[in-house]
């Protein structure tokens, strides 16, 4: 049997469209102007942005961080004429001040976060992201075969539980029929594979309301990827130290998929952006202004000539901010 890590698919890179490119490269690029100037791909993936900075950017470095093990391998492969000044490390991104005390680096000068699955775990159907092949029901972005499956979550989680992460992870309205159908499933036999999960949802949610929104597995396969991965509490804790890691005009940039990501994105940048001075104080108190502006008005989306040539774009939504003072010890 071949090893997908030492004998990567060779049109790997090719399948890999990076949304919102030219925009991503845009808005960080004013910060690597300089020598030595370093950005941070939180989510390195098939690498794509990263290349387009390296590209546009020929004085900066990138650290590429994933937990993807594959990602690392295909990324290292494709980087590879630009070994200089790219470094992969294995990391989930809530890890950033750990990966760059051990390389060294006390300040990062752009950063960008590409969240959501990637075109490479969606195209691998053993990895059982995708709802429109039919596959075990994996989902662990790591791939390193620890921690609990999507079929895990399926068949131990207490209905009241799962009905919980669907409403909440998947933003799904027939949260509570999805459970229940899925709690009668598995008194049969175990689900494991992707076909049965999205045939029990079919017949679950209304006819009527699968004329439209999308595929009715979509947002069920969404909240079990959100809990497998533990994606939500990580970007919360990640949003913060990646603020604080950030130089004077250093940028920021996060493009999210789902409105639950959104959200986190916008509180965190808003909040930057706002003074913490008391309301009703006549003046600024020292140490509370704004520590980043935002860059972009509200969220940023994919142009329909973008989201024609690549249909995965449609849901992007992008958020930027530079760093206008750099806070010391905790924030007010």
């Amino acid at each position: 049997m071949t090893d997908p890590r030492t004998t990567p698919p060779p049109a790997a890179p090719d399948r890999h469209v990076p949304v919102l490119r030219e925009r991503v490269v845009e808005l960080l690029a004013p910060a690597l102007t300089d020598p030595g100037n370093i950005a941070v791909d939180m989510t390195l993936g098939l690498g794509g942005h990263t290349l387009a900075l390296l590209q546009a950017c020929p004085n900066a470095q990138v650290i590429g961080i994933d937990r993807d093990p594959q990602a690392l391998h295909l990324a290292t492969e494709r980087l590879a004429p630009y070994a200089d000044r790219f470094r992969a490390v294995p990391a989930r991104y809530d890890e950033l001040p750990t990966v760059l005390a051990d390389l060294g680096v006390r300040e990062v000068h752009a950063i960008l976060f590409d969240l959501g699955v990637s075109s490479l775990q969606l195209d691998e159907p053993e990895r059982g992201f995708a709802y429109r092949l039919d596959a075990p029901l994996d989902m662990r972005m790591d791939g390193t075969g620890s921690g609990p499956r999507a079929a895990d979550v399926l068949n131990d989680y207490p209905v009241a539980e799962l009905e919980r992460i669907l409403r909440e992870y998947g933003e799904e309205r027939y949260a509570r029929r999805i459970a229940r159908a899925i709690d009668r499933a598995r008194a049969e036999a175990p689900l494991e594979t992707s076909a049965r999960l999205v045939d029990l949802i079919r017949a679950a949610v209304p006819a009527a309301s699968q004329r439209t929104g999308g595929h009715p597995a979509k947002r069920t396969f969404q909240a079990l990827r959100i809990e497998v991965n533990g994606e939500l509490a990580a970007l919360e804790a990640a949003l913060p130290v990646a603020i604080d890691a950030l130089s004077l005009s250093g940028r920021v940039v996060v493009v999210s998929y789902h409105s639950l990501e959104d959200r986190m994105a916008k509180r965190a940048l808003g909040a930057g952006a706002r003074s913490s001075t008391p309301a009703g104080l006549p003046v600024e108190l020292p140490g509370h202004e704004p520590y980043v502006r935002l860059l972009t008005r509200g969220a940023e989306e994919p142009s329909p000539e973008e989201i024609a040539i690549n249909p995965r774009a449609a849901s992007a939504r992008l958020r930027a901010a530079i760093r206008t003072r750099v806070t010391k010890g905790p924030r007010p």
